[in-house]
């Protein structure tokens, strides 16, 4: 199965898709025009915290849910057009586990490959492969009930790719998984690309995971692409230093900001919480300043750092507020329950 003519194996083209919360709600717009590309034979990041539309955009792309205006390609097929031959070019995998736990390994897997048309012997002798390349060929005959979190989430992987799938949906692979686990995945992931020319779609809510991997990276807020590029050149698009100033009480907030107006040269000042973020030239000489001039009013800060810019960065200059802030609220948990249970 071959990619576009123009070299892209994934096209999301103005994608619309909205839930009905139940009477008297208003309907949720998960995705908002939604638009992004992907070349063949590499990983491309949908970065966002949870909530952001990255679930449902998946869900689209991989034919489990039809967009209410829109178009989407995978592999130069229309997704919305032709759903059984987007299928046969596209693996899968979920975030919730998919293996049947009362099976064993090699039974998911030669159960995966029949159900895509392969023969009982083809499909064995595709998951002899599949075990040996993910290191479970000792467990391939015990219930994958066993296994540890870090097992089972090799074999789902090993599940999406049994029928050599041209592009490969990976939502959320490493939640949950342990620092070991999750470098192994990394590295497969990487592999998979650079060897086999496969094209990725990493969904994912770890920063780390999505600078590492990523050959190029969408970040998505509240359904829309609010900028896309590779990880560097999206945080050498930022001009400065990050600083951050964690105070001991929120109250002082407001004349922490005053502080730094009247010390000029700050630039995307935002505060979160008992934080305050800004952007400065050069942070080495301005910190100083900064906690000299704080000191002088009376207002203890708790810690303070400077760095370079990070996608974090990236992501409060774009959206207006940190990644892990939005991660961590409860709003945005409730939006992705949301996204689960509605298509």
């Amino acid at each position: 199965m071959a990619a576009s003519p123009d070299g892209m194996a994934l096209v999301a083209a103005d994608l619309v898709k909205t839930y009905s919360q139940g009477r008297g709600k208003p309907p949720l717009r998960a995705l908002d025009g939604l638009t992004f590309q992907a070349e063949e034979g590499t990983v491309f990041g949908l970065l966002g915290p949870n909530g952001a539309g990255k679930s449902t955009t998946v869900k689209i792309l991989s034919t489990l849910a039809r967009p209410d205006s829109g178009t989407a390609t995978v592999a130069g097929i229309d997704v919305g057009r032709h759903p059984g031959r987007a299928r046969s070019a596209i693996g899968f995998v979920a975030q919730k586990q998919v293996s049947d736990p009362m099976d064993t390994g090699v039974e998911n897997l030669v159960l995966a490959g029949q159900l895509h048309g392969m023969s009982t012997r083809a499909a064995r002798s595709r998951a002899g492969e599949l075990l040996e390349r993910f290191a479970l060929t000792s467990a391939a005959r015990r219930q994958v009930k066993t296994y540890s979190g870090g097992m089972a989430r090799k074999l789902d992987v090993a599940i999406g790719l049994m029928h050599r799938p041209r592009v490969l949906f990976l939502d959320e692979p490493t939640t949950g998984l342990d620092p070991e686990a999750r470098a192994e995945m990394w590295a497969e992931i990487e592999r998979m690309s650079r060897e086999e020319r496969m094209t990725v779609l990493l969904t994912t809510h770890y920063l780390e995971e999505a600078d590492r991997l990523a050959s190029r990276l969408a970040i998505v807020d509240a359904g829309r692409v609010v900028t896309e590029g590779t990880p560097e050149q999206l945080k050498s698009e930022l001009r400065g230093d990050a600083v951050v100033i964690e105070l001991h009480e929120a109250s002082v907030i407001a004349p922490v900001l005053e502080s730094l107006d009247r010390l000029g040269g700050f630039r995307e000042v935002a505060a979160e919480g008992r934080a305050v973020r800004a952007r400065v030239d050069d942070g080495g000489a301005a910190m100083p300043l900064v906690l000299a001039a704080l000191d002088a009013e009376g207002i203890a800060v708790a810690s303070a750092t400077v760095s370079r810019p990070s996608l974090d960065d990236v992501y409060l200059a774009h959206t207006g507020h940190s990644f892990a802030a939005v991660h961590a609220g409860s709003s945005a948990d409730a939006r992705t329950d949301l996204e689960e249970v509605a298509s």
